[in-house]
């Protein structure tokens, strides 16, 4: 009974440095943002966060990848579902972009993950959520006929790569709005392209 409390009180202890390093990190970026003021805010001590983390970037890339999973998770929930394979694979990536617009995402995500993780993690833990997803939406499109068969894996990294370089794209642009909306109809005519059927060969 007691070591479940220790393992339940030192669960809670990770939740609160990265809830309050998140919230810091998305207001004013990696680089501006001290140990001493996360723990602050978080109302524990340098020591919790040390035993917990060994840094301030490893709970950097803990705030990441917490984010990662919970866009996943919803795109997954929100997006990816309906009787058209394709449909639902165009309406995730429109939910990602959508994603990109917010401040926590175009901030940790976009702008520091890469600088601060190096690219290669920052990828690594990208696709780590996201590469499933879309093998699984592509293999459910060819099931159903909606896409010419092709190699799953292949065709999954480029897509997310695709959907990386148009994030990135929105996270630095003067009107990230805008290059939402241009990165959709990109996106959307990439995925056309894939749906089998003479009628749609161009």
């Amino acid at each position: 009974m007691s070591s479940r409390t220790q393992s339940e009180r030192s669960a809670a202890t990770r939740e609160a440095l990265i809830a309050a390093a998140r919230e810091l990190f998305a207001e004013r970026g990696y680089a501006a943002v001290g140990t001493e003021e996360i723990v602050r805010k978080a109302g524990l001590t340098r020591g919790a966060l040390y035993h917990q983390f060994g840094g301030k970037r490893e709970l950097f890339e803990a705030v990441y990848e917490t984010i990662e999973r919970e866009v996943t998770e919803r795109i997954a929930a929100d997006a990816l579902v309906g009787p058209d394979p394709l449909e639902a694979l165009r309406a995730g990536a429109r939910a990602f972009l959508d994603h990109c617009l917010q401040p926590e995402v175009q901030r940790i995500v976009l702008i520091d993950a890469p600088s601060v993780l190096g690219w290669e993690r920052w990828r690594e833990i990208g696709a780590r959520y996201g590469l499933g997803l879309i093998e699984a939406a592509l293999q459910a499109a060819i099931d159903a006929g909606a896409i010419s068969p092709a190699p799953v894996k292949p065709l999954a990294h480029v897509l997310l790569g695709a959907l990386d370089e148009a994030a990135m794209a929105v996270a630095r642009a003067e009107d990230p709005a805008a290059a939402s909306d241009e990165m959709d109809v990109v996106l959307g005519r990439m995925l056309d392209g894939l749906r089998s059927g003479p009628a749609h060969r161009r």
